[in-house]
């Protein structure tokens, strides 16, 4: 092999409102906002191939990893992906949190809801932990998984 991946350096979603989507991340998950910035229409043409990609793109970080939040305002013509967990592309990310269900009551005032109920895994290596996808406004989709003894009292 002729190359070697260093890390990770980001994940990236592109949002419908990126305020609101800022403020789901800074003020329920506790993530720090970076940086928000618009970006030179020329290069994000360049390096998207779409003609009048005009963007603000946001970079918030959590544990362990950045978010890059971009927003287009241009070009007009622009689509929405609605998938479930069991289409081909489907993506999710998944967090490690220390109680599931203080998560998911916070993650209501952001209207980030569930795909379904909440699960305890009964079987394999995550037996006993809880989990449950959430789904935002713009379908982007999160996994809440809840350590076996992590719960706060």
């Amino acid at each position: 092999m002729s190359f070697r991946v260093l890390g990770t350096n980001h994940t990236s979603f592109t949002v419908s409102n990126l305020d609101r989507t800022i403020a789901f991340f800074r003020d329920c998950l506790g993530f720090e906002v970076i940086s928000k910035a618009p970006r030179e229409l020329v290069l994000t043409e360049r390096v998207t191939g779409i003609p009048g990609a005009d963007i603000v793109v946001a970079y918030v970080r959590g544990p362990g990893h950045s978010l890059e939040l971009i927003e287009f305002h241009g070009p007009a013509s622009r689509g929405k992906v609605s998938c479930r967990a069991c289409d081909t592309g489907a993506f999710h990310l998944a967090y490690g949190v220390d109680d599931l269900d203080g998560a998911l009551q916070a993650f209501k005032e952001y209207e980030v809801l569930p795909v379904a109920a909440p699960i305890t895994v009964d079987a394999g290596p995550n037996k006993g932990a809880r989990i449950a996808f959430v789904r935002d406004w713009d379908g982007i989709m999160l996994e809440l998984i809840q350590a076996p003894s992590t719960k706060i009292e």
